[in-house]
């Protein structure tokens, strides 16, 4: 048992006794004064219902202190309500209401609170935040509603009624918290709506709230048109998966006018035959913890398309987990094995958003996977800083820039220039996609960028043996 846990119950049976000793003074006076003064009229059964009575004083005076403390409806520090009641809460409101919202409000910048001006000072920002947005709320009329702290900065609220109720609201509220500051602390601020017509589950509706923030961050569009609700998405994931029923769509990727590589775009089917592709999939497959499956599933399937008359090298996205995972490396050295002339005609890009501190185990993996004659590529470069990282620290073979390089690619390059030189230092290549039309490609040529991608320069099409 760890010490908090050992000071949680030294704590509780304490106070049990501090509240039970007065309790248990009391009826051992009574059952003394009783049994003096009426010594001669009193019966067994007296004394029988005196020991049950106190055994379930002592019993009750437990209880009440033991399971108390199990149950908390508010935080100690924003006083909203704990996540776990919350929760409960929620899901009692989703099953009795046709129509339900759910708010997302964070604290961005709660971490750089903590660290520049203190724990405390953070919790003081915490409990002024879901003040302000309760004293807002009720301006606008809505009162009585469900209000708790689910993780760091984030706060969920709870609404009846469609989200179209509450947009304009919520709208204004974003517009009063630009320049909010409680003490002279700048206090950034954004959020996020959603409602049942998205999903009637609980935690489906959260997921949904916080990349529906991200979206906003990021100024990305919103969901496609093609929306499939999250626990059918799920479903079909899993469908497809275990019946291994995907396609794979290629691009020819040039060096000036070679084609040098082929980027592989994984698409799965349905039973029905639809396609679900890869930004509708991704996240459902790592929730369900399927990312190792997804990931052999692909590569057994790839490189049992490759032959020798496949002259470019096939490009796929492969999960650093999984990477780093022993099962998929032996999967890896036995499929090689069996096929010895895929040897240097496949490459794995990879991005992560967080670092991998064990820098030397990572470097180790990558080396022993080159000798069998797998290339390494970096994803999104100049969008992540994780990738900047792998670029200085991992011993790979390419980096690939963000696409939002390509959308501006006048304006940036410099910076581009900057990234190139480095990569180039390293003797590491770097590929850039999505490019649309000439005046793009002779930019990306003229400032060195050797590998080319873009519908202008090739279409999709089939992966397939010939």
């Amino acid at each position: 048992m760890l010490l908090p846990q050992t000071k949680e119950r030294e704590y509780r049976f304490k106070l049990a006794l501090r509240m039970g000793l007065p309790i248990f003074a009391l009826l051992i006076t009574f059952f003394l004064t009783t049994s003096i003064n009426e010594s001669q009229t009193l019966s067994a059964l007296f004394y029988i219902e005196a020991i049950l009575l106190l055994a379930f004083s002592i019993y009750f005076i437990l209880y009440i202190i033991y399971n108390g403390f199990d149950t908390r409806v508010t935080e100690i520090v924003s006083k909203t309500f704990t996540r776990e009641y919350l929760y409960k809460y929620l899901k009692k409101e989703l099953k009795k209401e046709k129509e339900y919202t759910l708010v997302l409000i964070s604290i961005d910048n709660l971490h750089d609170i903590n660290t520049l001006y203190g724990i405390k000072n953070g919790d003081k920002v915490l409990f002024e935040v879901a003040k302000w947005i309760g004293t807002y709320t009720q301006k606008k009329d809505i009162k009585n509603f469900p209000l708790g702290h689910i993780k760091g900065g984030d706060f969920v609220l709870g609404f009846k009624g469609n989200k179209n109720k509450y947009n304009t609201v919520l709208e204004l509220m974003y517009l009063q918290v630009e320049d909010f500051k409680i003490d002279d602390i700048e206090v950034k601020i954004s959020g996020a709506i959603t409602d049942t017509s998205f999903s009637n589950e609980l935690e489906y509706m959260i997921e949904n709230l916080f990349e529906i923030q991200e979206m906003h961050r990021y100024k990305k569009s919103s969901q496609s048109n093609d929306v499939i609700a999250p626990n059918d998405l799920e479903f079909l994931v899993i469908d497809a998966l275990k019946h291994k029923t995907f396609i794979v769509m290629t691009q020819i990727i040039f060096e000036k006018d070679k084609a040098v590589l082929k980027e592989c775009f994984i698409k799965l089917q349905t039973s029905d035959g639809k396609m679900i592709y890869q930004k509708m999939y991704m996240k459902a497959i790592s929730k369900l913890g399927l990312m190792l499956e997804y990931d052999l599933m692909v590569l057994e399937k790839i490189i049992s398309k490759i032959d020798n008359t496949i002259e470019e090298i096939l490009v796929f996205d492969i999960s650093p987990r999984s990477l780093r995972n022993q099962i998929f490396l032996s999967k890896i050295k036995d499929l090689l094995e069996h096929y010895p002339f895929v040897k240097n005609k496949i490459m794995f890009m990879l991005y992560e958003n967080e670092y991998y501190s064990n820098i030397e185990k990572y470097n180790t993996i990558i080396k022993s996977l080159k000798k069998m004659g797998i290339l390494i590529g970096i994803d999104r470069l100049g969008s992540i800083h994780t990738s900047f990282l792998y670029l200085r620290d991992l011993n790979i073979d390419v980096v690939r820039f963000d696409s939002f390089y390509t959308k501006e690619i006048k304006n940036y390059q410099e910076i581009l220039a900057g990234f190139i030189l480095t990569a180039h230092k390293k003797n590491v290549k770097t590929w850039i996609k999505l490019i649309e039309d000439e005046k793009d490609l002779k930019l990306a040529q003229n400032i060195g960028i050797e590998y080319l991608q873009g519908k202008y320069l090739a279409k999709l099409e089939l992966l397939k043996k010939d």
